[in-house]
């Protein structure tokens, strides 16, 4: 038996494949030389951006690069039927892990799937999982799905649920210069799915592939109402010119962490004086746009200044004051907020 194709066998090979002539597929003879394979792609990477896995289906935390997979029968993996959500690490602190962890379950009740473990075992498996990654400043992304069995649509034949998360080794600052934006013509998932972080994200691929082709960072949904709704994978608020920070309504988006917190936050420029309101509320396109500043809102972001919108200016078209000032205060509190907000990583 030959041992697997080199690189450039394979590039023969996929030029073959294309064209349909003698492609031939390799038919690996053992775990081994499977393995080899596995590691032949990391091999080369200077730096690795996955320090750290967790799979319940192995039981444990996994560290090397190569075994960091998931069954092909999980049906999260073919049917779509699992959840997720993500938390900030930086400076060696979790930030609003609690807050996400409250959605992640909801979003799993909503659809239907149980968690093998309880809340607090949950944390803690994130906790020792981003210990183990030693990565002080990057991503933990984490999923609950049916779990594996079979192919088919129904999860009855899915033993248990499975719970995995990886430490993603990921660079982030505070933003600071202006995007533009485009109104997506991609519709919109329904409420029912749209509350829910589920892992069906096609329409937000589909609707962040049309903005980079327009030229734009991202899109912005507007609901069937012609209300304004959200981003792709972010949320989307406004400064109006009698200083109210608005965002739209979460009955038929998904409830934003990182929102929820800036809507905390911003009282402090109301105290100041600067902000004169902060609420929830349905915003027409027209009023949208009329806006004095606008900003996506997120967790690694997290405020995101907007400055033009269907290539027209949102406001002078320059980077808001008050929009600054309201990520000063989110990235202020990820750095140094109170310990309720952030949780000390306990690296060895």
């Amino acid at each position: 038996m030959e041992n697997s194709s080199s690189y450039s066998d394979q590039k023969s090979d996929s030029a073959e494949a294309g064209n349909g002539s003698g492609f031939k597929v390799h038919v690996f003879s053992s775990s081994s030389e499977l393995l080899e394979k596995l590691h032949e792609k990391w091999s080369s990477v200077k730096k690795q951006p996955y320090p750290a896995m967790y799979s319940s289906t192995f039981g444990g935390i996994i560290l090397d690069p190569a075994m960091m997979v998931i069954p092909i029968d999980d049906h999260m993996v073919h049917r779509g039927h699992g959840v997720f959500d993500t938390a900030i690490i930086l400076n060696g602190y979790l930030y609003e892990l609690d807050a996400h962890l409250d959605r992640f379950l909801r979003s799993a009740s909503n659809a239907r799937i149980s968690s093998p473990f309880p809340q607090s075992a949950l944390r803690s498996i994130l906790v020792q999982l981003s210990a183990a990654s030693q990565c002080k400043k990057g991503t933990l992304r984490y999923w609950l799905s049916a779990g594996p069995g079979d192919f088919l649509l129904s999860p009855a034949g899915c033993p248990k649920s499975a719970f995995y998360a990886v430490v993603i080794d990921e660079d982030f600052s505070q933003c600071k210069e202006g995007v533009k934006v485009v109104t997506s013509t991609v519709p919109m998932k329904a409420p029912q799915f749209a509350t829910m972080k589920n892992v069906n994200y096609l329409p937000n691929v589909l609707s962040k592939m049309e903005a980079e082709e327009k030229g734009a960072f991202a899109s912005i949904w507007v609901d069937e109402e012609g209300y304004i709704a959200e981003g792709p994978n972010v949320n989307v608020a406004f400064i109006n010119h009698d200083k109210e920070l608005l965002l739209p309504l979460f009955d038929k988006i998904l409830s934003g962490c990182t929102a929820k917190r800036l809507l905390e936050l911003a009282s402090k420029l109301i105290e100041q004086g600067r902000l004169k309101d902060v609420r929830n509320t349905n915003l027409t396109v027209e009023e949208a746009k009329g806006a004095a500043e606008m900003m996506f809102v997120g967790s690694t972001l997290p405020v995101l200044p907007i400055i033009s919108w269907d290539e027209q200016p949102i406001g002078d078209g320059k980077v808001g004051e008050l929009t600054m000032a309201l990520s000063d205060l989110l990235w202020d509190d990820m750095v140094a907020g109170p310990e309720v907000q952030r949780i000390p990583v306990p690296y060895v």
